[in-house]
């Protein structure tokens, strides 16, 4: 994070206008970031050190289960700031474990400017739900990787079978994968092996369990379920406009990976699926902060304005228009 550029004060987009001034953005920080999360104590550090880079203030609340180490944590981040002649107010760690807490602090415009949950749905969904402040969130995170009848085996093999089992309890792994019924027969059953080797339950809809009948019949409510665990859900799709109408109706708009060697479907792919990470020939576990070269991320963003996709130090900035003239009036 420290080795990335300064985003504050960066000047773009100046251009002329036929009166003469000249209009153009600066990016400026947000103001007061509230972050609430649970669990991983390295939240603290990652996120103080974004909110920081930026500009912002921060105020971070923990989960109880990680309430030592976030104070800890905290305490060499405020001795950093004041041997950088910083206050050490620009980061505060809340320490009380209640809950009421939460809902003080999302429900405080006056002082908190955004508030970004990471954690499991229902945290979001409450916070969500409570916040009347701006919120950078993503509910949760059902990705899919598309086989195209014009993949590479090889390719298509590794990266399905990476996506699904690298990690099992993160936002970025693969929950359903989509195979083009022409090659269904044929990329199936070498995966399938592969899958069960690891102990990932298999669950398939008619086609599928026509190809692997050890498979467990998938239910409607599969195609929509994060599972973060050893389950897939399989379906076999009528080629790529198959894929895209199943994307439409279960993506969570977090990730979706097509594998294929034809430049036209990918790009088709990468134009009409509506996701904030969209990949051709790559694992979705790249969808990550640290994977594209933003130092961290605070959270990945499934909304459609802002943010959007994983959240560096830009996503921690707004624009402003700024205006240089030379006595210019409006006529």
């Amino acid at each position: 994070i420290a080795l990335l550029p300064d985003p504050v004060g960066e000047i773009s987009d100046m251009h002329y206008r036929p009166s003469g001034i000249q209009v153009g953005r600066m990016r400026v920080p947000l103001g007061v970031i509230g972050i609430i999360y649970e669990s991983r104590p390295n939240v603290t550090a990652d996120a103080a050190g974004l909110c920081l880079k930026a500009g912002n203030a921060a105020i971070l609340r923990g989960g109880s289960e990680a309430r030592h180490s976030n104070q800890a944590i905290a305490a060499c981040i405020h001795r950093g700031l004041e041997a950088a002649g910083l206050p050490a107010d620009a980061v505060q760690v809340v320490e009380t474990t209640d809950r009421a807490a939460v809902d003080a602090l999302v429900a405080m415009p006056e002082y908190v400017d955004v508030i970004v949950p990471r954690g499991g749905k229902g945290l979001i969904e409450r916070v969500t739900e409570k916040a009347r402040v701006p919120v950078i969130k993503h509910l949760h995170g059902v990705c899919h990787v598309y086989i195209d009848a014009a993949a590479d085996r090889d390719k298509a093999i590794r990266i399905a079978f990476n996506a699904k089992t690298q990690r099992y309890g993160v936002c970025n792994a693969m929950e359903t994968l989509l195979v083009d019924r022409a090659v269904a027969a044929e990329m199936l059953p070498p995966l399938a092996e592969r899958y069960r080797e690891k102990g990932v339950e298999l669950r398939g809809c008619p086609e599928t369990l026509k190809i692997l009948p050890d498979a467990v019949p998938a239910t409607e409510e599969d195609w929509d379920t994060e599972y973060l665990a050893p389950i897939l859900s399989i379906r076999v799709v009528d080629g790529l406009d198959g894929a895209i109408e199943h994307l439409h109706a279960h993506s969570s708009g977090h990730t979706e990976a097509i594998v294929t060697e034809d430049y036209s479907r990918a790009r088709r792919f990468l134009a009409e699926v509506d996701s904030s990470s969209v990949m051709v020939n790559a694992s979705t576990r790249f969808a990550d902060g640290f994977e594209y070269g933003l130092g961290a991320e605070i959270g990945i963003s499934t909304d459609k304005i802002h943010a959007r996709g994983p959240v560096g130090l830009e996503g921690l900035t707004s624009q402003k228009f700024i205006v240089l003239g030379d006595g210019q009036i409006r006529e």
